[in-house]
């Protein structure tokens, strides 16, 4: 496996991101048209209409489909950090950070990890900051 580090840690899967987002999207718009040009031809709107319901009703289906593991994930992290938290100093996380902050905290090692989180929780650090003051880079390569 690649080694992981900032530049290479998003995980992409082209199938999903790239391709099943492609389509869903123009089946989408490819209704509404299709709804658009049968709104006069009441043979034609029932079936239309239908089409634009299943589109809209696919297309909350990716996102929830995406959204709904994500957020099981993050909480996971959040226990497992708090965890790890605790174990390096008996103390559970600063409640003042969020779970972007906690996501983005996992990567660091343990012997910068201590101090970057009372960082993150002092500065109200963005996730995005957090991971790039990670010196030694600890992988996740479970990440969904």
């Amino acid at each position: 496996m690649q080694e992981q580090n900032y530049a290479k840690h998003a995980m992409l899967v082209p199938m999903f991101h790239f391709v099943l987002s492609a389509i869903i999207l123009l089946s989408f718009i490819g209704s509404l048209v299709n709804l658009y040009q049968s709104w006069g031809d009441h043979q034609r709107l029932y079936s239309a209409s239908l089409i634009t319901a299943l589109s809209v009703a696919l297309l909350l289906l990716f996102v929830f489909a995406r959204n709904f593991p994500l957020g099981a994930q993050d909480r996971a992290i959040r226990a497992e950090e708090n965890l790890r938290h605790f174990a390096l100093t008996s103390k559970l996380l600063d409640p003042r950070l969020t779970i972007k902050q906690i996501v983005g905290l996992r990567f660091a090692s343990d012997a910068e990890f201590v101090e970057l989180a009372r960082k993150a929780a002092e500065e109200n650090l963005p996730q995005d900051a957090i991971k790039k003051a990670v010196k030694t880079w600890r992988a996740d390569y479970d990440r969904i």
